[in-house]
């Protein structure tokens, strides 16, 4: 079976160019759905086991087995679109005849509309990181780019030096399957950011070989996505902000405020790299929702007690 999974991280990074997150994601999932399968007695070997003796069955004991560990909708509904692609996988490559996992309904997934701060609560944000030392630029400029492009935290730690271009305040950005966009930045962000350049010039002017990566940590290399996590929460808890805000809630501020101020819903899909515009419309449900709110609290003909007309 470990074979087979091996063969698939190949597929997924030669062919489908997935990205570091989404091949780890698979593999997790998978590993869990082997672990099961021994735990529960469906699966033989660990050496020998071929999984053309998993069926639909098996699958589905799977589906019972992480509802009863209180999974979410979506978490299943996720670890069953990674089987059917490994089972498609291996009916491609002529291991199996048939995808067992390709006829089992999906469970419902339970709709939650993003997490988002208004207007006022992004630029308290944006103010947080005081001073002009290197750390205190670096954040600012990170959290101005995330508000600025509503670029996804992997996207931002994969900007590199050469894809910046301040004088047309612009910057490229590799997306889901490497596809590359050109997004633009407020001025704001580009003073911001200029600051930061200089300071990370001094900062890697001892280094050799110099790191590419436009944003770096407090030695000078590259940072990670949990490093950029770690800023933006650590700015987040500092100010106290109400809901269940993380440094995804900044995109979804971007695309809510861009709605918001009238732009349509193909450019900011263009700006958030969504292949499908389905995936960009749940915004539009949080302005329908923020205006339905104003007009029960606002129009005459919605209020609780309607005004009394005398003759």
């Amino acid at each position: 079976m470990e074979k087979y999974i091996q063969d698939f991280k190949s597929y997924l990074i030669g062919e489908k160019n997935a990205s570091v997150h989404t091949v780890n994601s698979y593999l997790t999932d998978l590993g869990q759905f082997v672990e099961f399968l021994h735990e529960s007695g469906h699966g033989g070997a660990r050496e020998t086991f071929h999984p053309n003796k998993i069926d639909r069955l098996v699958i589905r004991s799977f589906m019972s087995f992480l509802y009863e560990k209180s999974a979410s909708g979506a978490t299943m509904a996720r670890k069953l679109s990674t089987l059917s692609s490994f089972f498609r996988f291996l009916c491609r490559e002529g291991h199996l005849k048939t995808n067992p996992a390709k006829t089992i309904p999906a469970p419902k997934k339970i709709k939650k509309l993003p997490s988002y701060l208004s207007v006022d609560e992004i630029f308290r944000l944006l103010e947080l990181p005081k001073g002009k030392s290197f750390i205190s630029c670096r954040d600012r400029a990170i959290l101005e780019l995330f508000y600025s492009t509503g670029v996804r935290i992997s996207e931002l730690t994969g900007i590199r030096m050469d894809d910046l271009h301040l004088p047309e305040r612009m910057v490229k950005v590799r997306g889901k399957g490497k596809k590359e966009r050109l997004l633009p930045m407020g001025k704001k962000s580009a003073d911001v950011l200029e600051t930061y350049i200089e300071l990370r010039g001094r900062k890697t002017s001892h280094l050799n070989p110099k790191p590419k990566g436009l944003f770096l940590n407090f030695r000078g290399r590259e940072i990670s996505v949990r490093g950029v996590r770690k800023i933006v929460k650590k700015y987040i808890k500092q100010n106290h902000f109400s809901g269940k805000i993380s440094p995804h809630s900044l995109r979804h501020s971007f695309a809510t405020h861009m709605l918001d101020a009238g732009a349509d819903l193909r450019s900011i899909q263009e700006m958030l790299g969504h292949s499908s515009l389905s995936t960009t419309q749940k915004y539009t449900h949080l302005t329908i929702d923020r205006l339905a709110e104003a007009y029960d609290k606002a129009h005459p003909r919605a209020l609780k007690k309607a005004p009394v007309r005398h003759s």
